[in-house]
């Protein structure tokens, strides 16, 4: 399958992508194969290119594919760049991030009152780094603003959607251990 022609004009489209490529993506690069087509066929070469190796992998993030390194090996590779991660955030940024996240759409005040402190400096720094967004505004007296996580969020913690978040139980069931 990997000797596969379009099999690797695939791989070689995700290897340069910098963002989760779609299949709609994909049907415009290759608009002579059916979109239904293509997906199986990405879903064959991820599944035979992430059995032939185990350095790289061919993933499903925020409703496209991706080429990302095993989870196993980012710590050599740091070393390697001899770097922190680039995207690192504070303790107040993944705690409204979490809010955001299990709780969207939310508004400043709503996230206030759960974490018990304001936290202003932090929603802009999240949106900066589009990790959320502005969804609207709440009808209500002063009408403020809804945020709910971006895509930008699925494609750093490498996630496909909302879904694969653990549950309260999964987290309540972690910390009894």
């Amino acid at each position: 399958m990997l000797k596969d022609p379009l099999a690797s004009q695939i791989l070689a489209v995700l290897f340069v992508a910098k963002e989760p490529v779609s299949i709609s993506q994909l049907h415009q690069v290759f608009p002579e194969t059916s979109s239904q087509d293509l997906s199986r066929l990405v879903k064959e070469v991820a599944e035979e290119f992430n059995t032939v190796q185990d350095s790289v992998e061919v993933r499903q993030v925020a409703g496209g594919y991706r080429m990302n390194s095993h989870a196993r090996h980012h710590e050599t590779i740091r070393r390697y760049l001899k770097s922190r991660p680039s995207a690192r955030l504070s303790l107040a940024a993944l705690e409204t991030l979490a809010v955001i996240a299990y709780k969207q759409p939310v508004t400043l005040p709503e996230i206030a009152e759960i974490r018990g402190v304001k936290g202003t400096s932090t929603i802009r720094t999240l949106l900066e780094k589009k990790l959320i967004e502005a969804q609207g505004r709440k009808k209500t007296v002063g009408r403020p603003i809804l945020y709910g996580i971006g895509r930008q969020f699925l494609v750093h913690f490498g996630l496909n959607d909302l879904s694969e978040l653990p549950t309260l139980a999964e987290f309540e069931e972690i910390l009894s251990s």
